[in-house]
């Protein structure tokens, strides 16, 4: 019997609210955390049936946001459609980086980028704890192992995807702009 593959890069869409955004109609830059973290709970809700608040009850420990780095790249206008993509990039026994992306409807224009830094934490001491072997086993399903991961190397990734998915524009016909 064969275990099924697990969405390493899962995605969704979500749509910009008036009240997230600014005078100009931009999504408030403080909100796109908001979009990037809520994306990532649903997408391992649905994809892993991983419950992040029932985790916690039962480990007794949790993922704590220790750093973020988050790139404005275009705006995102109220009412337009985003796809936002979520992907676990690296990890090790008791913390994780997880990149998001935030795209226009087609996928085509990277709009922002995020690599959010998590350790993992005992919610009995405060302290860091060591992922459970059955984490560990599905963090290793869910790395996505193409994406080279330097602590320093975050202007280069978004160099780096700036560039494919302009690749990708011009593969599709849409100009560029």
């Amino acid at each position: 019997m064969t275990t099924p593959t697990l969405v390493r890069t899962p995605e969704s869409r979500h749509r910009i609210y008036f009240q997230d955004c600014d005078q100009l109609g931009h999504l408030n830059n403080a909100r796109y955390l908001d979009y990037f973290l809520n994306a990532r709970e649903e997408h391992a809700l649905r994809h892993y049936a991983l419950n992040l608040g029932q985790q916690a009850r039962e480990q007794r420990a949790a993922w704590v946001i220790t750093k973020h780095q988050l790139s404005y790249l275009k705006p995102a206008n109220h009412g337009e459609q985003v796809l936002i993509r979520t992907q676990l990039i690296h990890f090790d026994n008791s913390r994780l980086v997880v990149e998001m992306q935030m795209l226009d409807a087609e996928g085509l224009r990277l709009k922002a980028l995020l690599w959010s830094e998590m350790a993992y934490v005992s919610l009995t001491n405060g302290k860091r704890a060591e992922h459970t072997d059955a984490l560990m086993d599905l963090l290793d399903q869910l790395d996505v192992e193409d994406i080279s991961y330097d602590a320093d190397g975050f202007d280069e990734r978004v160099q780096e995807l700036r560039r494919h998915f302009k690749q990708q524009r011009k593969a599709a016909g849409h100009p560029d702009e």
